[in-house]
């Protein structure tokens, strides 16, 4: 780790610009300036294990040599480039991404962020079975745009903006019972994640995933697994679903694919991307050629230096680090490679805002839950940092 740089400005005086000229939607209460791999300074110098990473975004680390390279080279080169014009960048970055999903999934739609690919799958799915009615988890987050936020579960997101225009059936996420009696030939999508992210970070059983399969084809409807925040290499294999050989109809990566740039793709088959009709969705920004140089240069980094297994490995020590405590005040650790939930036994903000103070960066997943999704380069000798950490804020 190189050493933390001199602050230009404290936190006090940043924030007070922030708050002077900023939008004033939150009121953070420090400012970070710098990162390096799995660490953040703040204005003042303080030091952080960041078990956050920007929610599961900076996949690769903070300030990641391959990935500033490739977007400060493609910047200086070219930035701009639509969809209905050819890009070497773009074209490779397809290529090697293509490598990582199911031969099934050949067709991929880029755009510039997790909401905008849920609401593409969505409108993918209306064109492609004639029907509107979605079958979607409790507990389980899509987006808060006007489309997808009818399949966010958390009521106080949907309440403030219903009626909304898509219908959707609500069942207990990883009930087989449940899903069955909810799809019927009426439903054109399922919408799972395979691992449930705000919503408490609770794993879908294999059997489960693979009956969402067989009752979409059954009553041919489509399957769509929303991998934005579980994909990306963050559970030990590129994709969640691969974990239960389950193969959808479409799904959604955002976050992490561009450690940082925002970046989201829609992966579909041949079948679905068939039915839209011409003019029937596109973007202006999406599948720039600047965003395209992050993702093939994260696809790089999880290849070369093998961060998939070093997910597996690292998630792991984690979660046996944190039951090795032995703590009377956890209820659970759950979760796969490096997306970890630990459910206390109480509200979680306290302790969030203690681990703070100890120099470790989470944030929760519900009200009871912590969430650990830090960068998938995290290092053995961090991990244990963390667990000591919070062991000190558990005994206290």
């Amino acid at each position: 780790m190189s050493q933390a740089a001199t602050p230009h400005a404290d936190t006090s005086t940043i924030l007070r610009t922030e708050a002077a000229h900023g939008p004033g939607l939150w009121a953070p209460d420090i400012a970070f300036v710098r990162g390096d791999g799995a660490r953040l300074w703040d204005a003042d110098g303080r030091e952080y294990i960041d078990c956050l990473a920007g929610i599961a975004v900076a996949s690769v680390g903070h300030a990641n040599v391959r990935l500033a390279r490739a977007i400060s080279e493609q910047a200086s080169r070219l930035i701009v480039c639509p969809q209905n014009l050819g890009n070497d960048v773009r074209a490779s970055f397809l290529a090697a991404l293509a490598e990582q999903l199911p031969n099934e999934l050949t067709r991929l739609y880029m755009a510039n962020s997790g909401a905008e690919v849920n609401e593409a799958a969505l409108k993918w799915a209306f064109a492609a079975t004639g029907r509107r009615r979605v079958v979607a988890a409790k507990r389980g987050f899509a987006g808060r745009t006007l489309g997808v936020l009818a399949m966010t579960w958390e009521p106080k997101y949907r309440e403030p903006f219903e009626p909304l225009a898509v219908p959707v059936d609500f069942v207990r996420y990883d009930d087989v019972g449940e899903l069955e009696a909810a799809v019927t030939d009426e439903t054109a999508l399922i919408w799972l994640e395979p691992i449930q992210g705000e919503g408490g970070i609770h794993v879908a059983s294999h059997a489960y995933l693979r009956r969402a399969r067989e009752l979409a084809d059954a009553h041919g409807a489509l399957l769509a697994f929303d991998e934005i925040q579980c994909g990306a290499g963050r559970t030990g294999r590129f994709l969640a679903s691969a974990h239960a050989s389950v193969v959808p109809d479409m799904v959604t990566l955002a976050k992490g694919l561009g450690g940082g740039v925002p970046i989201g793709v829609l992966a579909l088959s041949e079948r679905v991307a068939a039915a839209m009709p011409t003019g029937g969705h596109g973007t202006t920004f999406g599948g720039n050629p600047l965003a395209a140089a992050a993702g093939l240069a994260v696809l790089q980094e999880i290849e070369e230096r093998g961060l998939l297994a070093h997910a597996t490995a690292m998630g792991e020590r984690l979660r046996s680090g944190i039951l090795a405590l032995g703590s009377d005040r956890v209820r659970e650790v759950r979760g796969l490679g490096l997306m970890v939930g630990v459910e206390l036994k109480e509200k979680v903000a306290p302790v969030i805002a203690a681990l703070r103070e100890q120099g470790v960066l989470t944030i929760n997943a519900g009200a009871t839950v912590i969430r650990f999704v830090p960068p998938l380069v995290i290092s053995e000798a961090e991990v244990d940092e963390v667990v000591a950490r919070f062991g000190r804020v558990l005994a206290a």
